[in-house]
């Protein structure tokens, strides 16, 4: 980018992640003329990665420049590979979860699924119970009116949207891939219906423009957000905010144990639920989830619920552990320090897959570990949960995020009441007694840090619902199609747009929303 130029395209995407990358090339096969824009390079720079800084004033949270990377493929440069298809409850309207439903039906998405499955190269196509079958194991024994089983599945490749993985982004002549391109500044027109351009601007001191017919932001559940919330030139309170619903929602996943099962029954259901099996020589991972009906008769949200064979927490973290994290949360995400971490995460796989069973057995057996339940948590919609600006800027004259996360009554009773579900259904099975975890007794609403599940009580790093959509302006920022309410050609990508988290990792559903919005540009385009 030289200073002073002005970049024409009839689609600008801000962000280089799974989602605009999806979009693009998408947009670029139907033959459209597509900018991308990438605020870091080609790997990770330190300078553009403080970028990324800001405050957490709600509940214990990482540091918000550790939860994501800025560079080209973004975030998933350290994601983990898990993918998974949101429930059919999970669109719904939910008459016991506040602000719950989504503008449209699980069957909208149904083919963009696929499509984004194909992408990620995950083997055959299936999430559901019907994959026990395939992989030779048996569902595990527990009433099927009260708990269902889903499965992730897992992207084999490491970094799958690294630059030198899109070298058909690169060579198309539809796609201009501009790295080191900060957006810094969305114009909106003097009536606040439409856009008229992107400003970006570069670390050294270059200045310029893109100009195109539509623009898509797509820089996650933080930036998104702020990036609306600080072009206030036209509107006062930020771009599509005129009803207070920019940045409001945040979700995550929240992570917790939940109570532990000893004795020698344990091993059986951990190595009937363990963490891999082979799929089409994909790995997938089983996980425990309430069923629809029961959400609705106890007035619960969605979860995962999984188990780990664990020694009992007075002993301790196991020093495999503490490497594991540290690695994952301490290590620079360079291309040395991501080296690293995938070097061992591939190591821990090793030995999950051809070693853990025997060794677990063994310690089981002996007493040693039990059955830790782990949830993974949907959280419930909260407009007091929310991203907001800071008096602080960064380098580029940006306010800084602030964020606010904050848990609900509902989020910990929906935990307590799966727990006790769940323990009955072992003392039916003559599985012993489970027991919960004390803190679920407390009052607080302040999840415990627990370093058996990661250092803080949080999910993988996924910032859901800050650019939520509704039918209603009044109740969310972009409408079914993804398009900021009152614009008429500005969208927004990515997970800041789900309404409902629901139980699954985002990825797979932001990728199959982004081929659902490259149709509709296309349409446009055409029209």
């Amino acid at each position: 980018m030289t200073d002073g130029q002005h970049l024409r395209a009839d689609v600008c995407i801000v962000g280089a992640g799974p989602a605009g990358i999806t979009l693009a090339r998408k947009l670029a096969k139907h033959g459209h003329a597509v900018c991308l824009l990438e605020s870091g390079g080609e790997d990770f720079e330190q300078d553009a990665q403080s970028l990324y800084t800001g405050a957490s004033v709600g509940m214990t949270y990482y540091p918000l420049e550790n939860t994501r990377l800025r560079f080209f493929g973004g975030t998933i440069h350290i994601w983990g590979g898990r993918c998974g298809q949101l429930d059919d409850i999970d669109f719904e309207r939910r008459e016991w979860v506040a602000h719950s439903g989504w503008p449209f039906g699980a069957e909208a998405l149904a083919g963009y699924y696929r499509g984004a499955h194909e992408i990620l190269r995950l083997g055959s196509y299936g999430y559901d119970e019907r994959l026990w079958r395939e992989i030779g194991a048996s569902r595990p024994p527990f009433d099927e009116k009260l708990f269902t089983t889903r499965f992730w599945r897992f992207d084999k490749r490491e970094e799958p949207f690294a630059l030198r993985h899109c070298e058909d982004l690169v060579r198309s002549e539809n796609v201009e891939v501009v790295l080191h391109a900060n957006a810094v500044h969305i114009q909106a027109g003097p009536d606040a219906r439409s856009v008229t351009g992107i400003r970006i601007s570069t670390l050294d001191g270059r200045q310029g423009k893109v100009s195109a017919a539509y623009y898509v932001l797509a820089c996650g559940g933080i930036e998104n957000p702020r990036l609306l919330l600080s072009s206030r030139d036209v509107e006062v309170n930020g771009i599509g905010n005129g009803f207070d619903q920019v940045g409001r929602y945040f979700m995550e996943h929240p992570h917790c144990r939940a109570g532990r099962l000893d004795g020698n029954r344990s091993y059986a259901l951990w190595d009937g639920m363990r963490k891999r099996y082979l799929a089409d020589n994909i790995a997938v991972a089983p996980a425990l989830l309430p069923t629809a009906s029961l959400q609705r008769e106890k007035e619960i949200l969605n979860c995962a619920l999984t188990f780990k064979l664990q020694r009992d927490p007075s002993r301790g973290i196991s020093t495999g552990k503490r490497i594991y994290e540290h690695l994952r949360h301490e290590l620079a995400p360079d291309r040395r320090g991501r080296r690293i971490y995938y070097t061992y995460r591939g190591l821990k796989r090793w030995f999950d897959r051809n070693l853990r069973p025997t060794v677990e057995h063994a310690l089981s057996a002996l007493g040693i570990t039990g059955l830790t339940l782990i949830v993974r948590a949907e959280q419930a919609p909260n407009p007091h949960s929310r991203v907001r600006l800071s008096n602080r800027k960064d380098i580029l004259g940006l306010p800084c995020p602030e964020l606010d996360w904050q848990l609900s009554s509902q989020d910990k009773n929906t935990v307590t009441v799966l727990t006790d579900t769940l323990g009955s259904e072992f003392e039916r099975l003559g599985m012993g007694e489970l027991k919960k975890s004390g803190w679920l007794d407390e009052p607080a609403l302040e999840w415990p840090v627990d370093l058996g599940v990661g250092p803080h009580p949080i999910g993988g790093y996924h910032h859901m619902g800050t650019t939520r959509m509704s039918a209603d302006p009044r109740t969310g920022v972009v409408d079914a199609d993804s398009r900021v309410h009152n614009y008429r050609n500005l969208y927004v990508a990515g997970s800041s747009v789900f309404p409902t988290s629901g139980w699954a990792n985002p990825t797979l559903t932001i990728m199959a929303l982004s081929l659902r919005l490259a149709d509709h540009l296309d349409t446009r385009l055409r029209n």
